[in-house]
């Protein structure tokens, strides 16, 4: 049997995903997942923030094809050392979809998001962490780019508030915010929104004159789920920069086994 030389051009190797398949069955999303990648993320405060993400990166694969270029997703990630932005993430994606000769492509971006925030009473600060996740499609040569944010608040019950003779149970609540904008928008931006209508904004620190603060400030601001998300989607039709969003908050109850959830959808470029 006669070995391959260990020299053998690669345009002599058998390129096996590009083979034919007849099953005629197309696959909607093949590439990989979970891969981490250090990158620079604009911060509104610093300039740019350092941060390791997780990416996800697919494109449609047509019936005919038996497989893509697995390594090529890799080597797209790896060119790009410079700060993640959605211009640069729009660049990535249709790199992607050339490349690998795909007319449909996903890539998603999750990590973690640091904001140094100052307790409201003694100032003392302290980094409080956000889940963002940016998510892009192209489809036809067309990009669709989204923003998805987690953010942690408290939430106060009202019912138990205006039932109890003292006290009220309240709950930490993950609100997430999935938005499509027409223009920058800074993830801080989408993060004050969604603390501003909470019952009360949470800290990484806080000293006892900040606890006391806290404290009644949720107790005199009480909110139920579904009150979360409609002042949330109140303050995002009034903002100009978004054109779509979705909003869901899952209060994860004191008193109960369950958590109460709620959310609100809405493309405003579409008439009603």
């Amino acid at each position: 049997m006669k070995l391959k030389s260990k020299a053998e051009p690669v345009s002599q190797i058998a390129d096996v995903q590009s083979s034919p398949d007849t099953r005629r069955l197309p696959i909607d999303k093949v590439g990989i997942k979970d891969i981490r990648h250090p990158v620079l993320v604009k911060d509104r405060s610093q300039g740019v923030q350092h941060t390791i993400a997780c990416f996800k990166m697919y494109v449609e694969l047509p019936h005919n094809f038996k497989g893509t270029h697995m390594s090529r997703f890799v080597e797209i990630l790896n060119s790009y050392d410079i700060e993640i932005s959605v211009e640069s993430f729009k660049d990535m994606l249709a790199e992607m979809s050339k490349r690998l000769e795909a007319d449909v492509g996903h890539i998603e971006m999750s990590f973690p998001y640091f904001i140094n925030k100052s307790a409201p009473v003694t100032g003392v600060k302290s980094l409080m962490d956000y889940q963002v996740t940016f998510l892009g499609e192209i489809r036809g040569g067309r990009d669709i780019m989204t923003i998805k944010v987690v953010v942690p608040v408290t939430s106060l019950c009202p019912c138990s508030k205006e039932i109890s003779e003292y006290g009220a149970h309240n709950q930490r609540s993950h609100v997430t915010l999935t938005v499509r904008a027409n223009t920058f928008v800074w993830i801080e931006d989408l993060i004050d929104l969604v603390e501003r209508q909470a019952s009360c904004e949470l800290y990484g620190l806080l000293k006892r004159p900040d606890e006391k603060h806290v404290t009644e400030r949720a107790y005199e601001n009480p909110k139920f789920v579904e009150d979360m998300v409609r002042d949330i989607a109140a303050a995002l039709n009034d903002d100009p920069r978004i054109d779509a969003y979705v909003v869901e908050s899952e209060n994860f109850e004191s008193i109960h086994n369950h958590s109460a959830y709620a959310m609100i959808k809405k493309d405003k470029t579409l008439k009603s």
